[in-house]
């Protein structure tokens, strides 16, 4: 069992492009999606309940959704390995998809208590994990909108487990 957040803040123009190709991100319980009053960035965030190794286990998820077609392509129960370099989904269809990859991580660190080991990293930048998986979306949600070139976002991952 583990404890903490993996959240991220979509990067600039992200947001905007998903909105003109009617692609709206939504938070699945117990994850959440939270928009700026702007519409520019969304800050997704996601409970930490399980870690094994480098791989630690979301609750929730999140949903691309085409707005107009009503197709969605939604990641449930994320996996973020940071040692692999990847953040994997369960798909609707029960299958696994490394949806993001992992293109840099700013800082490390470690604080240890009486009892935990808390685990931080900062500046977590994610992409889509390679041409084929911008290809699955683009597909699924009827867009041209995701490119494995461009930052989807940034954020941390925190994970406090027992020691």
């Amino acid at each position: 069992p583990a404890g903490g957040t993996f959240s991220f803040t979509t990067g600039n123009g992200i947001l905007p492009t998903w909105s003109a190709e009617d692609i709206v991100l939504v938070g699945v319980s117990p994850g959440s999606v939270v928009t700026t009053s702007t519409g520019t960035t969304a800050r997704v965030s996601l409970p930490i309940v399980a870690k094994t190794g480098t791989a630690n286990a979301a609750a929730g998820g999140f949903r691309l959704s085409n707005t107009v077609t009503g197709e969605s392509v939604r990641c449930s129960n994320p996996v973020i390995d940071t040692r692999a370099r990847l953040v994997d989904c369960v798909l609707a269809d029960g299958t696994n998809a490394d949806l993001f990859t992992i293109a840099a991580i700013t800082s490390r660190s470690r604080v240890a208590g009486s009892s935990t080991i808390t685990t931080i990293f900062r500046g977590v930048r994610l992409r889509i994990n390679g041409q084929e998986m911008a290809d699955m979306l683009n597909e699924a949600l009827g867009t041209y909108a995701f490119s494995p070139s461009v930052t989807i976002g940034t954020g941390d991952l925190i994970v406090t487990r027992d020691r």
